[in-house]
């Protein structure tokens, strides 16, 4: 699977990977998000995007993403368009450049949540508008910019907080992977062997910010003075055939009570959704005082609002 560098697909102002954005980039769209989110809060109508419309072109089933590019382009005054693969055929019916500029004549932007990357990078390539991943097998950036919101929102430091990523290595954790090389917090990866973050991702971000990348193997030491655990689902979409087999290898490296435990006092819980509760994490931590989980998923929003306006404005 390869893996788009920064950059990638940037003729348009594209984001398909958190490295496609300076620090400086990140922390204008957190401040723009909480500005959007208090707006909405306070009842502001919002005309931002007015005549703008979205392509949203789904491989995967979705509710977060879905609801929050919908509603963002609402409440900034614009229109968004559902497109499934029934309706494209990308890459099979119609060539996936072919597409990309038919709906560059349409839209304003376009936001894929697909299972290869490189047919997010291919799109943005040939696009002549935006284009947002909005999720793919390696990256999931517009969750952890969220995720980023929403841990400076409660309080955390993003330049020294230390964060616990449990689990398996996948999209997410690859996404906090590349935001640790926009901030200072060190990123401790917890995972059992073979399920390790891909080494194309994690290989150059360890080269780029050094001993604050941890790899472990031991989730009560790992979880030691966290300030954030933050864990996802043992089998992605994808693999929905190893889920039973992943149960018994990824057992040992569920959020509990004892885990959360030896973490900061005010450590945050934090999930993606959606949770398989009993597995990656107990209902006593998610409906616990630590968990921000509902937070994370209300600030898709927000977050996604401050993407659009910052790309299609």
């Amino acid at each position: 699977m390869a893996y788009a560098s920064a950059g990638t697909g940037r003729r348009a102002g594209s984001l398909l990977s958190i490295k496609d954005l300076s620090r400086v980039e990140i922390q204008e769209l957190i401040t723009l998000a909480a500005k959007k989110k208090r707006e909405l809060m306070e009842g502001k109508v919002s005309a931002d995007l007015a005549g703008k419309t979205l392509g949203l072109i789904f491989h995967k089933p979705s509710l977060r993403t879905k609801v929050s590019f919908e509603a963002g382009m609402a409440q900034l005054g614009g229109s968004s368009i559902y497109l499934t693969d029934k309706e494209i055929g990308l890459g099979r019916r119609e060539s996936v450049g072919d597409v990309a500029r038919v709906l560059s004549r349409y839209v304003d932007g376009i936001m894929i949540r697909t299972f290869s990357h490189a047919v997010a990078v291919d799109l943005a390539r040939e696009a002549s508008v935006p284009v947002i991943n909005g999720l793919t097998d390696l990256l999931h950036p517009c969750q952890v910019l969220s995720d980023i919101f929403t841990a400076s929102e409660k309080g955390k430091n993003l330049d020294s907080m230390t964060v616990l990523f449990i689990g398996d290595g996948n999209n997410v954790c690859n996404s906090w992977l590349n935001a640790a090389t926009r901030f200072g917090f060190t990123l401790r990866v917890c995972v059992p062997e073979g399920h390790e973050p891909p080494a194309e991702v994690m290989g150059p971000v360890a080269q780029e910010v050094g001993s604050r990348v941890e790899l472990h193997r031991e989730p009560l030491r790992a979880a030691q003075g966290a300030d954030v655990i933050y864990t996802d689902v043992w089998a992605s979409m994808g693999q929905e055939e190893e889920a039973e087999a992943r149960k018994k290898t990824f057992a040992a490296f569920r959020v509990d009570d004892g885990l959360v435990a030896v973490a900061k006092p005010d450590c945050l819980v934090m999930h993606c959704l959606p949770a398989h509760r009993g597995d990656e994490i107990t209902d006593s931590v998610m409906d616990g005082a630590r968990s921000v989980v509902f937070d994370q998923a209300e600030n898709r929003l927000h977050m996604q609002k401050a993407i659009l306006l910052r790309l299609m404005s």
